[in-house]
């Protein structure tokens, strides 16, 4: 969605936006979504499970649950794991709401951790210090596309024996080890909300390492259903949620992952463009990427000096650029969590984030790189 900024002179400009929702061609939607919402079947059916199957292939994992958001998917994870009331569940306040108000949803408390001051993404340091007898799980953010220490985070969970849960909602087309994310962890959650690379315009989902956990999952996120068998002859062990993705949002998603490729594709392009053009220019520092990872940049995150006056300059030239997510840790609902987190206070005091999606042409990176060259 363009975002328009009034010029002074009786009209508007339209703004390069950070985040865009995109929509396959007309052509081929169109006919897709009249096909399934004329067939009789518009709930979770046959085409939740073709949309399952494609998106396994994508991500290389065959273990995949479509849900009706990311939160969803978080939530699942959560209650797999029992984390209830006297549990911990470690996590960073550098990401959006839903990561840790779902945590709260179960009756934990969030502890946080420090983030990498170059990254802004978890320290395994920080978190290892905080890990204690009533962790129940770590939930590692792939912030803005980019991918946590994975090496050392592997052997913290190990060591300790405390599982991790990816919230990739940022992440989809990142790698690690030459691997999408999706197959490292227990539980790895996706998002498809509007504006993400993936979008269904609402849903998620959630992949797996084992067939147990799959098959308990899937029937929490039907009211505690199982599915496989008839619903006159169900027994009900586990309530459950009606968390499952509808076969509309289902055909959206399968027409949109013709173009997945191609979507990414650009983001990446662009993002690779920006972390050598950028090098070397007086008050920005780069963020560096972990050994073994590769981002998808679903935004391009840099530090600049004079944020405020960055900010400004590229929104006279008609860019946006900002922070646009709020640090989860000042919120009242965190509270008793509260702590001092020195590394991420001088993070979010520097970092910013630019337009970097398929929106972004080559004319419009160039121009961005160009203003920042001459300073602000």
């Amino acid at each position: 969605m363009p975002i328009e900024r009034y010029n002074g002179l009786g009209g508007y400009n339209i703004m390069l936006s950070l985040v865009k929702p995109y929509i396959a061609p007309k052509e081929e939607m169109m006919p897709a979504l009249e096909e399934i919402l004329y067939s009789g079947y518009i709930a979770m059916g046959e085409a939740v499970g073709n949309f399952e199957t494609k998106f396994g292939n994508y991500i290389d994992n065959e273990r995949v649950l479509a849900l009706n958001s990311g939160t969803a998917a978080l939530h699942i994870a959560l209650c797999l794991l029992n984390v209830g009331n006297g549990d911990e569940v470690i996590s960073t306040a550098m990401t959006a709401e839903p990561t840790n108000t779902t945590i709260a949803l179960t009756g934990a408390k969030v502890v946080w951790a420090d983030v990498d001051v170059k990254t802004g993404l978890l320290d395994p340091e920080s978190v290892r210090k905080k890990i204690t007898e009533k962790t129940k799980a770590i939930m590692l953010v792939h912030y803005a596309g980019m991918v946590c220490n994975m090496d050392e985070f592997n052997k913290i969970s190990e060591e300790f024996n405390v599982p991790i849960i990816e919230d990739t909602a940022h992440a989809l087309g990142s790698k690690y080890k030459g691997k999408m994310v999706g197959s490292n962890s227990r539980f790895t959650c996706y998002s498809f909300q509007a504006i993400k690379h993936l979008t269904t315009v609402d849903g998620g989902a959630i992949s797996f390492l084992n067939d147990e956990d799959m098959d308990e999952a899937a029937k929490l996120r039907w009211f505690g259903l199982n599915k496989k068998v008839s619903r006159l002859d169900n027994d009900i062990k586990r309530a459950g949620f009606k968390y499952g993705m509808n076969n509309v949002n289902a055909t959206i998603g399968m027409v949109q992952l013709k173009h997945i490729n191609e979507v990414i594709g650009r983001h990446i392009e662009n993002g690779r463009y920006y972390d050598s053009a950028l090098k070397n220019i007086p008050g920005v520092t780069l963020i560096p990427y972990y050994e073994n990872t590769e981002p998808s940049y679903w935004l391009y995150t840099l530090k600049v000096e004079n944020r405020d006056d960055f900010c400004r300059m590229l929104k006279d030239a008609g860019i946006e650029a900002s922070q646009l997510h709020h640090r989860s840790d000042t919120h009242s609902v965190f509270q008793q969590s509260k702590c001092d987190l020195p590394a991420l206070d001088q993070f979010y005091s520097e970092f910013v984030h630019i337009p970097c999606g398929w929106w972004v042409s080559e004319e419009d990176r160039e121009r961005i790189v160009d203003l920042i060259k001459r300073g602000w």
